[in-house]
């Protein structure tokens, strides 16, 4: 195996060493063993170095970690699509919903044609607010290591209204005000159809 040859200094370089192997001091036997021990390391400007641990002087993340943010922080992260005035009267429960489905006891499949045929129904009357009620669910004890949300429907529904046909009828979707079923309910506020 043949040897690399090693490269040359330039003049720079030659210099910076040669600088550098003018400020070092040669360190004594004796306290070579001191030296690595992190409690006596003498630190720059005479302070000494505390023993370092991962992670102490790490900030706090702003509003936490959250993989998988609550249903609630999805629709107020939504961008506001309707004039924002009405948004604010809407969020404080001033406007009345046109027309109302409630959900309640229903499964999945009796659910989901149930809300198309509504939403359509809806739009094609020029209907400009309608509430959607599916309740809050039910806490239903679980021994399961998966864990399980809470109230099938209310999870379902948003979901549902951002997909085809409903997406291009629906202007924006929040929760409703207290007055109007809370958190076991749904505005929506539809386009107006042209």
């Amino acid at each position: 195996m043949a040897r690399k040859k090693r490269r040359t200094l330039t003049s720079e370089e030659q210099d910076l060493w040669n600088k550098v192997v003018g400020r070092a001091e040669p360190l004594e036997r004796q306290n070579l063993t001191q030296v690595f021990q992190p409690e006596t390391i003498p630190a720059p400007h005479s302070r000494s170095i505390q023993p370092f641990s991962i992670g102490t002087k790490a900030k706090p993340e702003k509003g936490g970690l959250d993989l998988k943010p609550t249903l609630i922080k999805q629709l107020a992260a939504q961008t506001i699509q309707m004039d924002k005035k009405s948004f604010g009267n809407l969020k404080r429960g001033k406007l009345k919903p046109e027309g109302r489905i409630d959900l309640h006891g229903m499964t999945l499949s009796q659910a989901h044609p149930a809300l198309v045929d509504f939403i359509l129904l809806a739009f094609a009357d020029q209907k400009r607010l309608v509430l959607v009620i599916t309740g809050k669910g039910k806490d239903k004890p679980s021994l399961d290591l998966m864990p399980v949300q809470r109230g099938i429907l209310r999870h379902q529904v948003p979901q549902w209204l951002n997909m085809a046909p409903l997406r291009s009828c629906i202007l924006q979707v929040t929760q409703a005000h207290i007055r109007h079923g809370g958190e076991g309910a749904y505005y929506v506020y539809l386009k107006r159809r042209k």
